[in-house]
């Protein structure tokens, strides 16, 4: 059976989009949204808005994101306040659409 890091390819994945509110840009979100991602061996990316929100794209299998989910709803990076946070489109996959789990940073 085929897998993919570490994803058994005949578990059900799943993809949400997810859009974190509070302070959470300037406390290290993303660098510590990347490192959660990973360990739970999720893709997708993450980056800051202009209204000082944080958005992103996580994809595998469901358990892992639940978890990523509790994650950006009640934990966060240390020094941030989450007040809360939206998942949209949430949606079944057949295979992952990204390679890793990626922070987007702005063009200077």
């Amino acid at each position: 059976q085929r897998r993919v890091r570490g994803i058994n390819l005949r578990m059900a994945l799943k993809s949400v989009d997810f859009k974190v509110f509070g302070k959470v840009q300037r406390v290290f979100f993303r660098k510590c949204t990347k490192e959660k991602a990973d360990s739970l061996k999720l893709v997708g990316w993450c980056k800051n808005l202009p209204d000082s929100t944080v958005q992103g794209v996580a994809q595998g299998p469901v358990e892992r994101l639940e978890e990523m989910k509790r994650w950006l709803t009640t934990v966060g990076s240390p020094a941030s306040k989450i007040t809360k946070c939206e998942f949209s489109n949430i949606r079944d996959v057949s295979t992952l659409e990204f390679d890793e789990f990626s922070i987007i940073r702005k063009k200077k």
